[in-house]
Order: structure tokens, then C-alpha cells, then sequence
């Protein structure tokens, strides 16, 4: 019993520690308002104000999935349309997804499942995708839930359970982001496997494989029709970061699978949405320890949860090695491998804990279990510091608070001068009373009647009014550095 409870008191430290490290100063920090992140808080207020609009995929922004926009919108109906409502639903989010990974972890042992939790809860990688308004935070949440429903159809194969292990894999390989899109060959790989290594457990699973794949074409079907309708819109952005797009070559295709494969313990995401000062994935230390996790999945690969596990790890590994466009390694394209990375940690401790037990007694045993426990803590500590204490001047661009700025500044009588996608932000902060947009470029006719218009370059604004108006230029809003980053001018 005191044991059960010990363990009820470290699982809700771990869920706590995981909100802290998510909401804490949440409103301030990161701040601005990334497009992407508008994006989505602009399609959420859609989906609540316009009649008859409920996609399932939206094709702007190169192609969104929208599960993440319908719970966005289900908390702005109680909080408000606000940036803090939109980055609050994605850090719940978060929390759940440490749940959703001990659950996982569990189903090894309890030590697994709490140092897997303990682990995603204060890993800086999970700590900045949590706190960032986007739908790539579904990816450790659904993609735990995916396998923890798998699992549950290997112990009781039932049809309800091989239904739900069905719905539950369709929503997350076709409603979250695109590294998911390969749990369903996950799901084939790992028949495949029990059928040669526990071919008694596979015969009692067979019966259910129908019920399976009903259930997860019924949930797949709305997106499938989508797919089938338009498939440059859904297929576009894929085959648009592949190797196989044009400009790719030999030598930079090796330097992005080195720096992804070096990902793990020497190379960082350059993304500062992604990352902070570009730290790796999980350092030598962490990094050791998933290393002998592995070791022992593949001593117990015949076991389900073991191969299960184990076959995530080349396959979700694929994403960031293919996805060429952007910096490498990229963080976001490697969310699948967030829970099965939890679990291989979890593992590693909990092996290295018994060795120290069976070798040295119980004394060194619980003194081991406690560095593993002030080890997880100041990896938490320090996630949150690294996180929190980054000067405004490194998140200025890369959250766009020069648009949160001409957002704070246009009224309804205004104009700004943006590009659509850049737009998204004035239209999501100011939609209720927002300016008109112009493209760059363009010619203004009938100038006058805006009181100002908006740029973010002087040039904006003497393309679209003529040169004749640069004396009457002015600044609306500066960088940290003191430079102007935004710029009106009285037509």
C-alpha cells in the first residue's frame, strides 16, 4: 500500500512539474505571435463564427490538419479569442502527453513509466513545442495513446478493443502532423513481426484485424475524401520538403542526415521556435541511457510492447531524415519519436537502477533511484532556466513581435502592407475591428481614405504611395536593438 502511494505522489509531482514548466509565465513568454500560430487561432475563430465551416483539412499555410484548430476553438469559446488561450490549449496539451507516456511506460513497469513521464515532463524539446500554439503537439499525445490502444487490443483481443486500437491509430496518422502518417505501416511492420516471433498471440489478434481496419476507415474516411478531392493541396507540402524536390544535391542531403542523426546527443534544432541556442535532443548523459533501453527492448523483442517500441524507432526517425527543407536537424519533423524515446530513457534507468541493486544491495540501489530522481530534476530545472531566461532579443523575429506590433498600432481605418500569410497575425489579433491588407508592390488607389498605412519597411510604404511620401515616414515600433521594425505613413 505505502509503496502504491509513493507512486501516486511521484506520478502527480511529475504531472504538476510538467504544467509548471508549461504554463509558467506563459503569457509573456515566448510572446509575439508566430503565422503558423495565427493561423491556427484564425481558423479557430472560424470554425466558431462562420456558419457552415467545419473542414477537416485546411489548405492554407501548406496544408494543416485540423483537430488542433477545433480544440483551440472549444477553449476560446470559455477564455477568449487571445494568444495566451491559443498557447494555454496547446501546454494542456503537453501535460496530457506526459500522462499519455506513462501510461505507455507502465506497461513495462512502474519505474519505466515514471521516469518516462519524469523525463518528457522537463525535456526542453517538449517543453518549447508545448508552449508554442501549433498542432505538432498532438504528435507525442496521439502517437502514446496510438500504441497504449495497440497494447490494450494485444492483451485482450476483443472486437471493441481492436476497434478502438483502429480509431484511435487513424486519428493520429491523418488528423495531427505529418510524422504520424507512418503509424499505420507501424501498425503492419509490427503484425508482421508478431506473427513470426509469437505466432500463437498473432492467431488471437487476426480475428480483430477486420474490426481494426473498419474502424480505422472510419474515422480516416473525411480526410480521405479529402485527400481524393484535392490531392496537390494534401499531398503538396509533403513532396515539397523531399529530397526529391528541385536544388537538392548529394553533399547537402549527407549533411542533413549527419546533423539529424547527430541530433541525439551533438547537433540542435536552429530554429529558436524549435529549440533554445540550438541544444541537442538529449545530450551524452540522457542519450546513454536510451541507448541501453534499446539494449533492452531488443533482449525482449518478442514481447509486443518491446517490438512495438523498438520498430518506432527507425521508422519515426524517417520524417526528419527525408524532410529536407528547413534547418536540420528539425525538431517538429522528430515528435514521433518523442514517446518511444520516454519509454527507451525510462528503461535505461530502470536497468541500470537493478544493476546497481543486484551488485552492490538495496542500499546503493535507492541511492541510485535518487540520483536518477535529482538527475530528472535538474534536467527540468535547467529546461525551464534555458527556456525562460532567453532575452526578448532572440525570440524578436522568430515570434514576430514586429507584427504583434503593427497589430497593436492599425486600427479599422488603417491599412498594412503584408504579405496574405504574414497577415494572418493582424487578422487573428485585430478581428474584430481589423485594417486592410495590401499586398507589397502594389499601387494604392484612392489612398485617402486610410488614415495611415503600415509597413514593415520604409520601401513598402514609398512603392505603395509614391517617393514623394518618405518625409512623412515615421516609426511606429523598434527592434530590442533600437532599430525601427515598423513604419507608417499619413496618405
Amino acid at each position: 500500500m505505502a509503496r502504491r502511494w509513493l507512486i501516486v505522489l511521484a506520478l502527480g509531482a511529475t504531472v504538476l512539474g510538467a504544467a509548471v514548466l508549461r504554463f509558467w509565465d506563459l503569457g509573456a513568454n515566448p510572446g509575439g505571435l508566430f503565422t503558423d500560430e495565427a493561423a491556427e487561432a484564425l481558423s479557430a475563430h472560424r470554425i466558431l463564427t462562420e456558419p457552415g465551416f467545419h473542414p477537416v483539412f485546411f489548405t492554407d499555410g501548406g496544408g494543416r490538419e485540423a483537430l488542433f484548430a477545433y480544440l483551440v476553438a472549444g477553449v476560446f469559446r470559455f477564455a477568449g479569442e487571445t494568444t495566451l488561450a491559443l498557447r494555454s490549449t496547446a501546454a494542456a496539451i503537453g501535460v496530457a502527453a506526459v500522462i499519455a507516456i506513462w501510461l505507455l511506460g507502465r506497461r513495462f513497469n512502474e519505474g519505466t513509466g515514471l521516469v518516462a513521464a519524469a523525463w518528457a515532463a522537463g525535456s526542453l524539446w517538449l517543453v518549447c513545442i508545448s508552449r508554442d500554439g501549433m498542432r505538432n503537439v498532438l504528435v507525442p499525445l496521439l502517437g502514446a495513446l496510438a500504441m497504449v490502444a495497440l497494447l490494450a487490443w494485444v492483451d485482450r483481443p476483443t472486437r471493441l478493443r481492436a476497434s478502438l486500437a483502429g480509431a484511435v491509430s487513424s486519428l493520429a496518422a491523418l488528423y495531427t502532423y505529418q510524422p504520424l502518417k507512418l503509424v499505420l505501416l507501424l501498425v503492419i511492420l509490427w503484425l508482421v513481426w508478431l506473427r513470426h516471433a509469437d505466432r500463437e498471440r498473432y492467431l488471437r489478434l487476426r480475428a480483430g484485424i477486420g474490426w481494426y481496419a473498419a474502424a480505422f476507415a472510419l474515422v480516416a474516411a473525411p480526410m480521405l475524401v479529402v485527400a481524393l478531392s484535392d490531392p496537390a493541396a494534401y499531398f503538396g507540402r509533403a513532396l515539397g520538403v523531399t529530397p526529391f524536390a528541385p536544388g537538392e544535391d548529394a553533399a547537402s542531403l549527407l549533411d542533413h542526415w549527419l546533423r539529424t542523426i547527430g541530433m541525439f546527443a551533438m547537433t540542435g534544432d536552429p530554429n529558436p521556435r524549435h529549440d533554445v541556442d540550438a541544444l541537442p535532443l538529449l545530450g551524452w548523459p540522457v542519450f546513454i541511457l536510451a541507448l541501453v533501453g534499446v539494449l533492452r527492448l531488443w533482449r525482449d523483442r518478442r514481447l509486443p510492447a518491446a517490438s512495438l517500441v523498438l520498430l518506432t524507432l527507425p521508422l519515426f526517425l524517417l520524417p526528419p531524415m527525408i524532410a529536407t527543407e528547413g534547418g536540420a536537424p528539425h525538431f517538429l519533423r522528430s515528435l514521433g519519436l518523442a514517446a518511444p524515446l520516454a519509454i527507451t530513457i525510462g528503461l535505461g534507468v530502470v536497468e541500470l537502477v537493478g544493476f546497481v541493486r543486484d551488485r552492490w544491495g538495496g542500499l546503493a540501489g535507492s541511492a541510485a533511484i535518487a540520483v536518477a530522481a535529482g538527475g530528472l530534476l535538474a534536467l527540468a530545472v535547467a529546461s525551464e532556466t534555458a527556456y525562460l531566461t532567453r532575452p526578448v532579443a532572440d525570440r524578436y523575429d522568430p515570434y514576430r513581435f514586429d507584427l504583434l506590433a503593427m497589430a497593436e498600432a492599425a486600427g479599422p481605418t488603417d491599412a498594412v502592407i503584408l504579405d496574405d500569410y504574414s497577415a494572418t497575425v493582424i487578422r487573428f489579433l485585430d478581428v474584430r475591428h481589423p485594417p486592410a491588407v495590401i499586398a507589397p508592390g502594389s499601387g494604392v488607389l484612392q489612398p485617402a481614405r486610410f488614415r495611415r498605412m503600415l509597413a514593415l519597411g520604409p520601401g513598402d510604404l514609398t512603392r505603395a504611395l509614391g517617393a514623394e511620401i518618405e518625409p512623412r515616414i515615421s516609426v511606429v515600433a523598434t527592434r530590442p536593438d533600437g532599430h525601427p521594425s515598423v513604419f507608417s505613413a499619413s496618405p
